[in-house]
């Protein structure tokens, strides 16, 4: 996934382009040319609303995206990427093991992810969370310029459950999603990756050596 997509940029261009027309509109207005800052107010308003128009009915016809283990997903310059994946013996009913890995590719400045999850869901779309743990690395650690770090999640599955896939996403705070031409945004399915085949559960291989992007991986540091 690019640093940033084209949309992206756009976004930028257009809220600034709306500050400057909000500071003109002002402007007149102070100046009592109340028809003439009408007009400009209305065709902003116009404006804004094909645009949310035009992200609203991408967001509904856009297929989820799918990512493979190993693949890293990028918000900016910092990636997450699954590394690893696998049932392990206990409890009875199932316990299912990821390994992430966070990586900073920015190049001077350090960085962090806030509101940062990631839950697992089946075939069914039914939502698992990872089991509460004091001792794992936290999401929104702030890594170094080039530096990664492997963080693990423990979720409690059935172990019959077939075509298990991970989902990473931002829950609370501003909804910034809903305002760019992005993945996840509004109606869309938030990107996934696949990590168990149908057959009963059997896990997908974890080619981390083809792991992007590259980096330095740190030793996995506890909060």
């Amino acid at each position: 996934m690019p640093v940033m997509n084209i949309f992206e940029p756009l976004f930028v261009l257009l809220v600034l382009v709306t500050i400057l027309t909000l500071i003109t509109t002002a402007v007149l207005a102070v100046r009592g040319k109340f028809a003439r800052a009408g007009r400009i107010v209305r065709r902003l308003g116009l404006g804004a609303g094909v645009y949310l128009v035009i992200v609203i009915a991408v967001s509904i016809f856009s297929p989820q995206r799918v990512y493979r283990v190993g693949d890293a997903q990028c918000f900016d310059d910092w990636c997450l990427a699954v590394v690893g994946a696998r049932w392990t013996n206990a409890p009875a009913v199932g316990r299912y093991e990821v390994t992430l890995r966070l990586s900073n590719r920015a190049k001077r400045v350090p960085m962090g992810e806030k509101g940062t999850v990631v839950y697992l869901v089946d075939a069914q779309g039914r939502r698992y969370d990872p089991l509460p743990d004091g001792n794992d690395v936290p999401l929104d650690v702030m890594l170094q310029p080039g530096e990664s770090i492997d963080a693990t999640r423990a979720f409690d599955v059935p172990r019959d459950t077939p075509n298990l896939g991970l989902i990473y996403t931002h829950e609370g705070g501003f909804p910034i999603g809903w305002f760019i031409i992005t993945e996840g945004g509004w109606f869309q399915k938030p990107p996934i990756v696949h990590l168990t085949t149908s057959s009963v559960g059997r896990s997908t291989p974890s080619p981390t050596a083809a792991l992007r992007p590259d980096a330095k991986t740190s030793p996995s540091r506890r909060s």
